[in-house]
Parts: C-alpha cells; sequence; structure tokens
C-alpha cells in the first residue's frame, strides 16, 4: 500500500485549441515504458545520477512479477531492465525512488516484505537486491515506507519515513544501517499539535539534523514541516494552514537552498480558486520556522497544478513539476484541474515561469513524477503515463544550461588528522575550483561524526567530532571529503574512574551513603558490585559518564570495626563501619 501516490485520479477532462506555450524548452522522450516484454510501467519516482554517469530509477508496476522494477538509463536514452520486484514471497513491490549509497549500491523501500507492510532494500548496480528489513517486526514498528525513500546521512546510515506505525500509530523516523541494523528514532503524535502521517522522505540539512513534512497534522491538521535530531529529538518548525491562503498537505520532500532555508511545496492550497482546495503553493522556511508563499499555483489559465518536489539548479534558481495542469490534454479531477502537468523554474524570490507543459505530442509524457539536474546540465525525469505505449516515460529537457561541475578540483586543508584519546572537535576545509562545483562529506566510521557540511558548492567547511577514545588501542578512520580521502587518528585511551569520596564511613547504627562516580569520558560505562554482605546497593548498580552509587550498611551488633568494600568501575571503594561501644 502506498499512500497519495497517485493523485487526483477521480474525472477525466478534455481541453482543446490551447495557444502555443512561448516559454517550451527542448524536449527529448529517452525511452518509453512497455516497449519490451515484462517492462515496468508507471515510474511514479524520479531518477538518481549514478557514479557511472547513468540514470537509475523504478516502476511502481510492471516486470516480470508485476511488483514493478529498477531500471538503467544512460543520458542517451540505452536503457536496462536491472531487477522485478516480488520474485520470492518475501519480496517487496511497488518501490519508492532509490538513493546511492556511498558503498556504490543504491537503496530504497517498497511495498510487500515478510508481513506485507513494507521493505528496505539493497541493489547493486548490477541487479542483484538484498532485502535489509521487513517492516512490521515487532509489536509498535512503523509500516508503510513514506514516497521518496531514504536519505543516507553524514553516519553513514540511512534514514526515512514510515507513514503509519510507531507508538502512535501515526508514523515513525526509522534509522538503517547498511547492513540492515534498524532503529525508530521517532513515533509520531507523542507530542500536541505534532506532524501526523509524513508522505515523503527526509533530508539532512546542513547542521546534520534531519528535515521532512508531514501531510497531516500539526496545529490545524493540515500538515506540518519538522526537524528531528539524529538521536531522534523533534520540533514542530511550522504548522499548514495558519492563514487563509496558506498551502496545505505536504506531500513532497524539502531541498536545502544554497541560502540556508528550506524550499518545498504544498499539493493543495493557495489562491487560486480553479483547485478544490487550492492548486497548490511554492513555499520558503528558515530553519527557525518563518515561511513565505513564493507562488500560488493556478496563477495563470495555463499555469501548472499540485506540484512536486523540487531541486535547486546549477543557476541557482529552483526547478519542480506539476502534475497536472498545463496547455495539453486530459486532467485527473474532482472539479476543473486540467492538463497533463508542467516543468517550472522559480527563483528564490518567487519569479516563476513555466518552462515546458506536458503532452504537446501524442507520444509526450503525461503527469511527471521527480525531476533531477544531470551533470550535463540538463533535467531528467520521469512521466507515470504518456509515451508511445501509455505506460510512462524518461525524458530530457535542456533549458539552456551549461554542463556542471566542469573542470572542478578541490584542496582540503588536511588529509590526516590526528586526535588525543580526549578526542575534541576539528574542521577541514574545502576550496573548490570552478563553477558549480558541488561536494559531500560522509565519515567511513563511527567514531567519527561529522556535525556540519555534509555537503556545499564552492568554498566551505566540515566540522567533525570525536568523543574521547575509551579502548586501550588507538583508533584509525577515515572520513571521504569532496571524493578526497581524510585519515583521523585516534590515541589510545581507556577508562578510568574518579570516585568522591574515596572511602566510606559508617557508624555502628548503619545508615546510607553515596559515591560520585566521574569518569575521564562521558561515555564510560562502569557497574557497582558489593563485596560484603554488611554492605548493600541500592541504587546506581551501572551507568555511563557521571553517576552516583547509593549503599546502605545495616546496624553493627559486634564490638569490632567491619571493613568491606564496593568494586566501582574495577577500583576498591573501602567501607568501614565503628563497633557498637
Amino acid at each position: 500500500m502506498k499512500i497519495l501516490r497517485i493523485p487526483l485520479v477521480i474525472v477525466l477532462v478534455v481541453l482543446v485549441g490551447r495557444a502555443f506555450d512561448a516559454n517550451a524548452r527542448t524536449e527529448t522522450i529517452l525511452y518509453s515504458f512497455g516497449s519490451q516484454p515484462n517492462d515496468g510501467y508507471y515510474p511514479q519516482a524520479g531518477l538518481v545520477q549514478g557514479s557511472d554517469g547513468n540514470f537509475y530509477g523504478t516502476t511502481f508496476f510492471g516486470g516480470a512479477n508485476g511488483g514493478g522494477t529498477v531500471f538503467r538509463i544512460s543520458p542517451s536514452g540505452s536503457y536496462r531492465s536491472l531487477y522485478s520486484f516480488g520474485s520470492s514471497p518475501a519480496d517487496g513491490g511497488e518501490p519508492s525512488g532509490l538513493v546511492q549509497g556511498s558503498d556504490g549500491n543504491f537503496y530504497g523501500t517498497s511495498d510487500g516484505g515478510t508481513y506485507g507492510l513494507g521493505t528496505v532494500f539493497r541493489i547493486s548496480p548490477i541487479g542483484i537486491e538484498t532485502i535489509l528489513y521487513s517492516f512490521g517486526t515487532f509489536n509498535g514498528d512503523g509500516y508503510y515506507p513514506s514516497g521518496t525513500g531514504l536519505v543516507q546521512g553524514s553516519d553513514s546510515n540511512f534514514y526515512g519515513l514510515t507513514y503509519f506505525g510507531g507508538t502512535y500509530g501515526l508514523g515513525t523516523v526509522f534509522r538503517i544501517s547498511p547492513s540492515g541494523s534498524y532503529t525508530i528514532l521517532y513515533s509520531f503524535g507523542s507530542q500536541p499539535n505534532d506532524g501526523q502521517n509524513p508522505n515523503t522522505g527526509p533530508i539532512q540539512g546542513n547542521d546534520g539534523n534531519l528535515y521532512g513534512a508531514t501531510v497531516r497534522g500539526g496545529t490545524y491538521g493540515l500538515g506540518t514541516v519538522f526537524r528531528i535530531s539524529p538521536i531522534g529529538i523533534e520540533t514542530i518548525l511550522y504548522s499548514f494552514g495558519s492563514s487563509l491562503n496558506d498551502g496545505i498537505y505536504p506531500v513532497s520532500e524539502l531541498v536545502q537552498g544554497s541560502d540556508g532555508n528550506f524550499y518545498g511545496t504544498t499539493k493543495a492550497g493557495g489562491t487560486s480558486t480553479d483547485c478544490d482546495g487550492g492548486c497548490g503553493t511554492v513555499f520558503r522556511i528558515s530553519p527557525s520556522g518563518v515561511e513565505t508563499i513564493l507562488y500560488s499555483l493556478g496563477s495563470s489559465p495555463t499555469d501548472g497544478q499540485h506540484p512536486g518536489g523540487l531541486v535547486q539548479g546549477s543557476d541557482g534558481n529552483f526547478y519542480g513539476m506539476t502534475f497536472a495542469g498545463g496547455m495539453y490534454g486530459q486532467g485527473f479531477t474532482n472539479d476543473s484541474d486540467v492538463g497533463y502537468g508542467t516543468l517550472f523554474r522559480i527563483s528564490p524570490g518567487g519569479s516563476y515561469t513555466n518552462l515546458h507543459s506536458f503532452g504537446s505530442s501524442p507520444t509526450d509524457g503525461q503527469h511527471p513524477g521527480g525531476l533531477l539536474q544531470g551533470s550535463d546540465g540538463n533535467f531528467y525525469g520521469t512521466t507515470g503515463y504518456g509515451g508511445a505505449n501509455g505506460d510512462g516515460t524518461v525524458f530530457k529537457l535542456d533549458v539552456g544550461l551549461g554542463p556542471i561541475n566542469t573542470n572542478c578540483t578541490y584542496t582540503l586543508s588536511a588529509t590526516s588528522v590526528t586526535l588525543t584519546a580526549k578526542g575534541g572537535a576539528k574542521t577541514v576545509s574545502v576550496k573548490a575550483k570552478g563553477t558549480g562545483c558541488e561536494w559531500t562529506a560522509v565519515s567511513n566510521d563511527p567514531f567519527i561524526r561529522i556535525t556540519s557540511g555534509g555537503s556545499g558548492t564552492g568554498n566551505g567547511k566540515v566540522d567533525f567530532a570525536v568523543d574521547g577514545n575509551t579502548n586501550t588501542t588507538a583508533l584509525s578512520g577515515t572520513m571521504t571529503i569532496a571524493d578526497q580521502t581524510v585519515t583521523v587518528d585516534q590515541a589510545a585511551g581507556g577508562c578510568t574512574f574518579k570516585l568522591s569520596p574515596k572511602t566510606g564511613k559508617i557508624k555502628a547504627a548503619g545508615g546510607s551513603a553515596t559515591v560520585k562516580v566521574t569518569p575521564n569520558f562521558g561515555d564510560c560505562a562502569w557497574t557497582a558490585v558489593s563485596n560484603d554482605s554488611f554492605i548493600t546497593i541500592t541504587d546506581g548498580g551501572s551507568g555511563v559518564g557521571k553517576g552516583s552509587i547509593s549503599y546502605t550498611v545495616a546496624a553493627n551488633a559486634n564490638t569490632t570495626t567491619l571493613t568491606g568494600s564496593i568494586t566501582i568501575g574495577g577500583q576498591t571503594f573501602t567501607v568501614t563501619q565503628s563497633g557498637e561501644k
């Protein structure tokens, strides 16, 4: 089951006789689905450009088993189906979009799986699939992973959302490692006016936090934008519906612009009355939660309606597509929504241009999905319908932008960093030479945490932190920054503990006392064990970092002094008790 994957499918309306689109650009259909036996169809998700220069994507339906496919297509249109879902009872189906991991494999989510509630899968560039996780494995698990799939964080783990499930049944944020180790970070509905039912994947901001949207919930029940830390602390940044013409129902992922703000779209709302509930909006929201409506869709007769996600182009503008609207053909509607959809450009300040109306020829695509800019500067995307066989297309649109990352070179301020056992925070500066030079930073080892600067364009910096080394051996790991390896070495450490007081003295009548434990590193674990029967530990038998141990000693009926001990973090804490006089 997927939620809101095929929007507005209710009634077909036909319009003819519209004028030529003066804003049209050069479009090329690279592939029409349904062109070969067992081909996929309805490619509702966007594409990802692999490190080999080819594009990879999924179809929601079709393939040898009917559960959808993973495919590869070159920039010139050479196409190959790599995998057909539904090859076993526990396999997934109806997949979302893909993300290429730092290991070169592709990762995504799907329906199906062992419990029929969704999967996380990995697939190699040659089509070898592995199911990493089946949702519904335990009571309170998330299920039905959301729309656009996963994002790989700077810690090398993948993060995603589920539409349902969790503690309150309203969806979850989860983390999963490349090997399949799975954790729920947050269950939606845990606070008043919380978001509900996220229908798209998260992104990682340049501050290291995750950002996303929920299609429901919030103060007005019409959706939210949220921030969540890598350890699961959530903040609602904005609740949609706060004004009469505000956008409502955000169903596409956010994108962080080069100015640090977040940009996104809502499926409905805005000022237009041509669509039931509004034709949608493009909005900007600051990291602190200040929202600005940049554009209301449906503002002209040939405008797009019901937008999807955005991508920032190499010229600094944002590009996106609408599912309906434009100049041509039929529309899926329950009122007057018409058209096969559009591709548009909008500046960070809100200047909006329709670049292409889909359906301009009998074999053109109809009702587009996701969009990305390729390394050649052209935009590539999919349409769920249309093409030579009516089963959807992959298209290329040239809007006049040149190749990006051309002749880019990067210089790092350091390619090796050495830290003491205490660890600390460090920075590696990136100096880029060239135009539109984009780079990423990824930690390849768990003890190295990138805290900001996980990606950038042009010059920038990568901040990272290393905790105290609790091991008695040295640590060595790497980061990959701008495709260069940075080695991080940390001296051997080990945990030691300071006890306060250093010994305990108890009167003959007995009593209670407390020992404070202070380790040299904040993540040092310790235990406390009584070595003598007259000493009872009442609280603090174990802990991590700073803590305390409470113990009691019964009355001493003997006339001689008792001596005993507690072992705390490997150290002996001596307790003496006076004898009865």
